[in-house]
């Protein structure tokens, strides 16, 4: 028998896989439940108010706490230790989530009480999401499972619940209604909490302080390694070139999932369980992309394979909508544009990692992160208020041509050359090769 990892909490003398299972399992729930709310609350918002600009501001009041919290937050993480900031987050979330019902059935819940609950929600998953991401390694070694593994588990449970949780919560809301699916959120929320609390170790996920008070001396403080981040981006245009198309790309898929499919699925006359149907197709047949992919993608020209996948991925999508097409159509488009998702991940992670060094994959990760991510609060804002002023078909033919030009011009630009130059530089172990590539931040936002 293997020896087991001091401070794992096994028993001695024994193997484990109870801390990575138990990460997985938390990620797994926690995930699920907030694939569930996303289509509970935006069919909860526009049945009660028929509105579409307030179900795009409810969207926006989760996700701007949720992107400035998570990026601002990697200090508290490392300082309070990962474990603590899980559990206590995730508590967070699940009382605020289990408001939204009971202050319904209270008469309580107007408007504006909603929208502070909401953005409690989003303020809380943000260093909670990022506290199990962060806790990944170390599970993997105290279960003695390599990283790659490890890493790669974490992102087909991420893919898993973009792919099932969609499913299940339309039919939860077409069956049971909105409130009662936001109260099952609640409760994956307590039971992610209970299942960190009962399976990792306690020395797992500790504070990472320096030891000694010449250490904390030593140690840059936040704002310099922030600074740095900064500088190191300012100096890769094709990285920051990805970053600036994505955002954009990121900002109309939110459009997308918390608008205008919603009002389409109302208008047609499809229902909230068309909505998880969607999801769930196009998540499947992103996993299956990803799964190809990986076996296949490094054998064939990064650039054309990556945008031959927002090709498929993006403008299809709005059309087949705009068009009315029949829902076996429309399903029939979705596969298509998943699998073109598919392959944009694994591409775009290649990038990353043969482009940053080792030593700032962290920082200029949740530095990339929060690029990607800057439109999404703005994609529910803009497309509500688009649909309420002029309709939705217009605004899906828009976005069609906007995610269009968008992924194709882009690629006009000299510096995606750089894209093919890179393979084969020996990774983000070759520090002189100064960059990495973009994780699943970069990939589109609906992969599900």
């Amino acid at each position: 028998m293997a020896a087991d990892i001091p401070g794992s909490g096994g028993m001695p003398g024994k193997r484990t896989s109870r801390p990575l299972g138990g990460l997985l399992a938390a990620m797994a729930v926690s995930l699920s439940g907030t694939g569930v709310a996303a289509i509970a609350l935006p069919w909860f918002v526009l049945v009660t108010t028929g509105s579409a600009a307030q179900t795009g501001l409810v969207a926006f009041c989760e996700m701007t706490p949720y992107v400035l919290v998570k990026t601002l937050t990697g200090p508290l993480v490392d300082r309070a230790g990962p474990r603590t900031v899980s559990w206590t987050t995730d508590l967070v979330s699940a009382t605020a989530a289990a408001a939204v019902p009971l202050l319904h059935a209270l008469d309580l819940l107007s408007f504006p009480v909603l929208l502070v609950l909401v953005a409690l929600i989003g303020a809380a998953r943000g260093p909670g999401d990022l506290a199990k991401e962060v806790m990944v390694p170390e599970a993997a070694e105290r279960s003695r499972v390599p990283l790659e593994r490890a890493a790669g588990l974490s992102g087909v449970i991420d893919r898993l619940a973009a792919t099932v949780a969609p499913a299940v919560g339309g039919s939860l809301v077409a069956l049971l209604g909105p409130l009662t699916s936001l109260a099952v959120n609640a409760g994956c929320f307590v039971l992610g909490s209970v299942i960190i609390g009962l399976t990792l170790p306690r020395g797992m996920g500790r504070a990472t302080e320096p030891d000694r008070l010449s250490d904390r001396a030593a140690e840059p403080g936040y704002w310099r390694r922030f600074g740095e981040s900064f500088t190191f981006l300012r100096g890769q245009p094709l990285l920051l070139t990805i970053g600036v198309m994505v955002a954009i790309t990121n900002l109309l898929d939110a459009a997308f999932t918390t608008v205008l499919i919603p009002v389409w699925a109302e208008q047609s006359g499809s229902g909230p369980a068309a909505i998880g149907l969607l999801g769930s197709t196009m998540g499947a047949a992103a996993v299956a992309g990803s799964l190809i992919a990986a076996a296949a993608a490094h054998r064939l020209p990064r650039r054309a394979v990556f945008f031959t996948g927002f090709l498929l991925a993006g403008a299809p999508r709005f059309l087949a909508l705009a068009f009315d097409a029949p829902l076996g159509a429309v399903l029939a488009v979705f596969v298509v544009s998943g699998l073109g998702a598919g392959f944009l991940t694994p591409v775009l992670g290649a990038v990353l990692f043969e482009r940053i060094p080792r030593r700032m994959l962290g920082r200029v990760n949740a530095l990339g992160d929060s690029l990607a991510r800057v439109g999404i609060p703005l994609g529910g804002l803009i497309a509500g208020a688009a649909v309420t002023s002029v309709g939705l078909v217009p605004v899906l033919l828009t976005g069609a041509v906007a995610y269009f030009l968008t992924t194709t011009l882009t690629g006009l630009r000299k510096e995606w050359r750089e894209m093919d130059r890179t393979r084969g530089r020996g990774g983000a172990a070759d520090t002189a090769a100064t960059t990495n590539a973009p994780d699943a931040t970069y990939a589109p936002v609906t992969r599900a």
